[in-house]
């Protein structure tokens, strides 16, 4: 795992997650997923790239199922992205560089809007 990317459990999501100040995309994955295992190199030139702007986590689906159940998570990979403790976009499956890219910079200026999430 990348230096700027860190792994995150279900004990952990709400104040790594949600209470923080910048915004954060966290990888849903798991190490079977061969779709997970394409995509992971580009969440982690992204995370090189938008260091200090956004926090990315990876979270194990396997290791963690409370907090993809938490989110509606049935498919994997899927990116969700939160601003101020709110889902504000979500990307599920392999999907360009430029996409990512491209939501990640509507997450810091602001023009996604925010999605409430499900409790369960």
């Amino acid at each position: 795992m990348a230096d700027n990317t860190f792994e995150i459990d279900d004990s952990q999501f709400d104040n790594t997650v949600l209470k923080s100040e910048k915004p954060v995309l966290v990888d849903f994955w798991a190490p079977w997923c061969g779709p997970c295992k394409a995509l992971g190199p580009v969440v982690e030139q992204l995370a090189e790239k938008y260091a200090g702007k956004v926090n990315f986590a990876k979270c194990n689906v396997d290791n963690n199922p409370v907090t993809p159940g938490k989110f509606g998570i049935k498919a994997i990979p899927t990116l969700i992205f939160f601003n101020q403790g709110n889902v504000v976009d979500q990307i599920t499956g392999v999907v360009s560089k430029d996409l990512i890219e491209q939501t990640i910079e509507k997450v810091l200026n602001g023009k996604t809007g925010e999605r409430p999430f499900m409790v369960v």
